[in-house]
């Protein structure tokens, strides 16, 4: 400890420490072993002309003491408290002359003035009896920056439930402290992969010692269990990546099988004290491993293997056998409710996680708050605020900034959206899907040269294998033909990625007036999706090519896609696709009853409620001669009408409350106004990208300009749409009429 420069050091490095609790420590290493009244303390900390609330700045100097000191009040290794009395430190001090003053009771403690003036004036203080162990390590080592690798744990008890259960519990119990920040499974495998080892390597000492130092991080954990006579002993033990030396080991013993997960707790909570956490961290956010998890080994170990696997149909496997051993396990069913393509499954199961959430530790109750309102009631208001806390309380957990990149993008708060995809991406650098919320968010904003650097700097690091859709967009943006072509090319046979593309293609021939061809690549993406079990995701797709038709004019082949689509499936988006079609097909005695559906079936769904609702209803009023009833419908979309509304990376709904008050401008012969709707879809390219409206959007707007009366520009718009459709399909019924009206202008 140097005094004159105020600093508490292990080998060096400093350990942060205010200036008050500095002081206070001084005090008490100058009488080790005896008690310091609060009032000698008051006269030597805090002068007579000092106006404070002394008890409480005491108080709080203490408690930051013994934060730093990794000490507890109720079993205190180096400041003990005498109620009514005063302090006194009772661990070992070695002076600079390397005389150990032992001030234990019975122990005289007493030292020569002289000594006590070179303890606190010239030189170091080491204090023993695991400061090095607990406290100093943090500031040596522990950042809030740095990650840590879990390894395995070694089993040598013979009994396999042990095997992946401990790890995924000890993982549990260290991602309560907002504080330490594990590297995700994912990031794990892709190290593995880049160290040309299987995904599913166990994670010996030393591959988690590999893993560690590729991805930067500061420490491995290792744990073991074994079992000796009829106790079981677990010991982890954190080593220093860099060197391999041993940083801290914690250990604890369970009488039998059935109180293991307790002593795994028990472990897992000093580690967190050894490795950085403070105290009242600890203290605040550590609930029992069985009631944040499952009091059931087996479950424990199957919701384990469910995290552990790629194949997607036995993830689903394990969570749903986790859930059949332990009906109360409410994380599984959260596991479900974000993993399963089924939208009713993937509600219920988020539905019963909630009910279930009561004894679960805060971080998990917050990610099942946010899926709650998000999955089952559709309310992003209060997902968003849910997710904001936990960014907020957790702000190393990037599961959060994942949920508020989305609910930004579906609101439309792109520059939100944008700064926590970022933070996503900070977060967790060794993973692809970061990369594409950045690339994409930037798409959205048109900032497409920010778009491609993203792209590049993912290619860079060989983390581009899910980023096609995403460089097939910007290639979009950008006109590249040939770029587009090599991206769809490149997701053939990928799951989940073939059919988006395939989606894609629909919509960009569709762009240029080729309805043909893209209701090839339609039956196409629907096959590709039914062949992944996401039979809603085929009639979407069904759904959106039934819109299409309608917009161009063909009411009857938009009818028959649209019966096709909903004998398939049903859904919150496929329904309003639907009811949009049916509206714009002439039909609006159906498309009222799915308007009314909708409504009745998610009242409290910020996007049914604040678009996709606004924007059927005024399409109807249009029809029904009243577009002033229209415009007054579409002001609840306002503030949300630029959001990507369908909650997914294939956002075909955009832009289109925009769009239908740009029509019911028209129809109430307000051209200058209805110029500006389309001009503004025409100005958020990024966002519309390929729809159909992007393309009719020109269209539109030379209409506008036509009914202000202005030729030119009417003319020009009606040539910026007929160049886009100049090899289309001649027989589309609104390409034939733009064509009529363009030859009237001449």
């Amino acid at each position: 400890m140097h005094v004159r420069s105020g600093e508490l050091r292990k080998q060096g490095m400093r350990i942060k420490l205010q200036e008050q609790p500095f002081h206070v420590l001084i005090v008490l290493l100058q009488r080790p072993g005896e008690v310091i009244t609060r009032e000698e303390l008051r006269s030597q900390n805090w002068p007579a002309d000092t106006f404070v609330d002394f008890d409480n700045s005491l108080n709080t100097a203490i408690n930051k003491l013994r934060e730093a000191l990794g000490d507890s009040a109720d079993n205190p290794r180096f400041i003990e408290t005498l109620p009514r009395r005063g302090y006194r430190f009772i661990a070992p001090v070695t002076g600079v002359d390397g005389t150990t003053r032992e001030t234990t009771m019975g122990v005289s403690a007493a030292a020569p003035t002289s000594s006590r003036k070179i303890l606190v004036t010239v030189a170091v203080v080491v204090l023993a009896v695991g400061i090095a162990g607990a406290v100093l390590w943090r500031a040596r080592h522990l950042t809030e920056r740095d990650t840590i690798v879990l390894g395995d744990f070694a089993n040598s008890t013979g009994d396999a439930v042990f095997d992946g259960t401990l790890r995924e519990g000890l993982s549990v119990e260290l991602e309560q402290s907002p504080f330490l920040s594990l590297v995700s499974e994912e990031g794990i495998r892709q190290t593995l992969q880049m160290m040309e080892r299987p995904a599913n390597t166990r994670l010996t000492p030393q591959i988690t010692r590999e893993v560690c130092q590729r991805t930067s991080s500061a420490a491995a954990l290792d744990g073991s269990i074994a079992l000796i006579g009829t106790r079981y002993t677990l010991i982890l033990k954190a080593v220093n990546c860099a060197d391999g030396g041993l940083l801290a080991s914690t250990e604890a013993q369970a009488s039998d099988k059935s109180h293991v997960l307790d002593a795994l707790g028990k472990v897992a909570s000093e580690m967190r004290r050894r490795l950085g956490d403070s105290l009242s961290t600890v203290q605040k956010y550590n609930t029992p491993l069985e009631q944040a998890t499952t009091p059931s080994l087996e479950a424990l170990q199957a919701y384990s293997f469910g995290w552990s696997t790629d194949d997607d149909a036995a993830q689903l496997a394990f969570f749903r056998r986790a859930i059949q051993l332990d009906p109360q396990f409410a994380m599984a069913h959260w596991a479900l409710a974000n993993n399963t393509p089924d939208t009713a499954l993937s509600a219920e199961s988020a539905r019963k996680a909630f009910e279930l959430r009561a004894g679960l530790s805060e971080r998990e109750k917050l990610h099942i708050e946010a899926d709650y309102y998000n999955i089952v009631t559709g309310d992003l208001i209060n997902a968003q605020r849910s997710a904001e806390v936990g960014a907020q309380t957790y702000p190393r957990d990037p599961k959060f900034p994942v949920s508020l990149i989305l609910y930004s993008r579906a609101l439309g708060q792109y520059e939100a959206g944008l700064k926590e995809s970022r933070e996503r991406l900070r977060l967790s650098p060794l993973r692809s899907l970061p990369y594409r919320a950045v690339a994409s968010t930037y798409l959205c904003l048109n900032q497409v040269e920010e778009a491609e650097a993203t792209a590049k700097e993912a290619h860079a690091r060989g983390l581009d294998s899910r980023l096609a859709p995403v460089l097939y967009e910007i290639a979009f943006y950008r006109n590249d033909a040939p770029e587009m072509a090599r991206q769809a090319a490149s997701a053939v046979g990928k799951v989940g990625d073939e059919e988006w593309l395939l989606a894609l293609e629909a919509d960009t021939v569709a762009y240029f007036g080729y309805l043909g061809k893209a209701r090839e690549f339609v039956r196409q993406a629907a096959d590709s999706a039914g062949r992944g079990g996401k039979q809603e995701r085929a009639a979407t797709y069904y759904a959106v090519s039934a819109l299409r038709e309608a917009l161009f004019g063909n009411a009857d082949r938009a009818r028959q896609q649209a019966t096709l689509a909903k004998r398939r499936a049903s859904g919150r988006d496929m329904d309003y696709g639907l009811a949009l079609t049916l509206a714009y097909a002439g039909d609006a005695g159906r498309a009222q009853t799915l308007a009314d559906d909708l409504g009745k079936g998610f009242p409290d769904d910020t996007i049914v409620q604040f678009n996709y609702l606004p924007t059927v209803r005024a399409k109807l009023a249009v029809l029904h001669s009243n577009p002033q009833e229209a415009l007054v419908i579409l002001g609840a979309a306002s503030p949300y009408e630029l959001g990507l509304a369908a909650f997914d990376y294939y956002n075909w709904p955009s832009l289109y409350p925009v769009y239908v008050r740009g029509e019911a401008y028209l129809a109430a012969h307000r051209g200058s106004e209805a110029a500006a709707e389309f001009q503004k879809i025409l100005d958020h390219r990024g966002i519309v990208l390929n729809e159909p409206i992007g393309a009719l959007a020109h269209l539109q707007l030379a209409r506008a300009y036509s009914l202000q009366g202005d030729t030119a520009k009417s003319r020009a718009a009606y040539q910026d749409f007929l160049t886009l459709w100049k090899d289309a399909d001649p027989d589309i019924p609104v390409l034939k009429q733009a064509k009529s009206e363009f030859a009237k202008l001449q």
